[in-house]
């Protein structure tokens, strides 16, 4: 993903993992990290050769998803924070030149703050490490990047390979993606799980969080984004049943619609949480749209 204001591409190594076992370590460390940029690196200009002149900064650790789909890009904007402070000479011979760093575990094997993942998260089949690349040439190599990764960015051999040793993990398939490719999977996924009404929040606070974006589809629970937040409509027995269930008449099954609707609501504030949405809820008395405006 290409930031005009910041010159920055933001892409990701994905890993599918096999079985879904998690990796053993939650970094590489510093010699790993350094390697593996470098392939990171031969891999990207061999598809797009103007990378070769972007500095390049990868996060040598894995995280979910929602990690890397949070607003502001917290991730990616602390590799670039990482990769703008490091002495230039420390990853190359002369000024000017571009660099490729990589981020790991410190010398002791521990994973300093900036790489830590959220412990909450752990677990899946899809783990992320995101990279940035920076630079005068990155508007051009990102547009490229942009329409190429998501059927090219098949990880090399032996790319795929550093990973997995140096995460002591079982690696399926191993491939770079935007930060646009991982949103639209993201996308396809809560699909595939019944969550495509709740994306549409989440897509407003990632790419226009300035915007209002309503969700007003029964049965789903009413929920307005505005001004960096999702609040949603708390409702009581009587207000749910005049909005959701007007015309029932029989009390076990409006107990277990209600009790239903409770799980969605909860299910949908920690799919927010996860992409650390805030999320406030807000008392409706009769079930009507305006007491979250």
């Amino acid at each position: 993903m290409i930031d005009p204001n910041q010159t920055v591409f933001r892409g990701v190594v994905a890993l599918e993992l096999r079985d879904g076992t998690p990796p053993q370590r939650a970094a590489l460390n510093a010699a790993a990290a350094g390697d593996l940029t470098a392939l990171l690196g031969r891999d990207l200009s061999a598809l797009v050769p103007a990378v070769r002149d972007c500095d390049l900064g990868l996060m040598a650790a894995h995280f979910d998803p929602a990690e890397a789909l949070r607003p502001g890009w917290p991730l990616h904007r602390r590799v670039s924070e990482l990769l703008r402070h490091s002495p230039r000479q420390a990853a190359a011979g002369q000024a000017g030149v571009a660099r490729m760093i990589g981020f790991g575990a410190d010398a002791q094997g521990e994973v300093p703050m900036p790489l830590q993942a959220d412990a909450h998260l752990a677990g899946g089949g899809l783990r992320i490490l995101p990279f940035v690349l920076r630079g005068d040439a990155v508007a051009e190599a990102g547009a490229q990047l942009e329409e190429l990764l998501l059927d090219r960015g098949m990880a090399a051999a032996d790319t795929a390979l550093a990973l997995q040793d140096g995460l002591g993990a079982q690696v399926e398939h191993a491939r770079c993606l935007s930060l646009l490719d991982l949103a639209a999977i993201t996308a396809m996924q809560y699909r595939n799980v019944g969550l495509a009404p709740l994306w549409s929040l989440v897509e407003a606070a990632l790419l226009e969080p300035d915007i209002e974006e309503w969700l007003d589809l029964p049965p789903e629970p009413l929920a307005r984004y505005v001004d960096g937040e999702v609040r949603i409509a708390l409702l009581d027995p009587a207000a749910w049943r005049q909005r959701y269930a007007a015309g029932e008449g029989d009390g076990a099954r409006l107990e277990r619609g209600f009790e239903l609707f409770q799980a969605r609501q909860r299910q949908f504030a920690a799919v927010l949480d996860a992409h650390d949405v805030p999320v406030q809820f807000v008392h409706c008395a009769d079930g009507g749209a305006d007491c979250l405006r």
